[in-house]
């Protein structure tokens, strides 16, 4: 029997930013950023770890109602946000960044650490586009020079949101 097209009625996004050692403004923005995106029909997926960016996006996205999916790097659930609808474990640690980058529809980036500049150049590989929330001048040079026309800045929460429901 021929397999049926299956048509993806929600769009994933990716919430990235740092754990530990987030900024306040950082786990403000992600918050707002999965509550706005939860309410407007996006499932919202980030590394799913209970700490800073992290459980915002958790957290601002079950506020809303809405679905928020943690992709964990450890191989049990013991670290999971509280505001997750789901968390798969997934044993691969760093490698979890991959699989958010390429799963995901877009992301938005809400600070930055080592492991969010990873995920975020792998997202650019991965032609999504990246929206970055108030970068400093650096962060701002680096990732928008691996790819002008995907990464997209912005001086708040709510524009970012407004920059993803005009694009999609």
């Amino acid at each position: 029997m021929p397999r049926e097209a299956v048509t993806v009625s929600r769009k994933l996004l990716a919430i990235a930013g740092p754990g530990e050692g987030a900024s306040a403004e950082a786990v403000a923005d992600a918050e707002r950023i999965g509550e706005l995106a939860a309410s407007a029909g996006w499932v919202v997926i980030c590394g799913g770890r209970n700490a800073g960016v992290m459980a915002a996006a958790a957290r601002g996205a079950a506020r809303a109602g809405g679905i928020a999916l943690g992709l964990l790097p450890s191989p049990d659930d013991r670290d999971t946000a509280p505001g997750l609808t789901a968390a798969l474990a997934t044993g691969l640690g760093e490698a979890r960044d991959a699989v958010l980058a390429q799963s995901c529809h877009a992301m938005v980036v809400c600070g930055m650490s080592a492991g969010t500049a990873a995920e975020v150049a792998l997202a650019i590989r991965a032609w999504k586009p990246v929206v970055l929330v108030r970068p400093d001048r650096a962060a701002e040079e680096f990732l928008g020079g691996l790819s002008g026309d995907r990464v997209f800045v912005v001086s708040d929460a709510d524009q970012a949101v407004a920059l993803l429901m005009t694009s999609s």
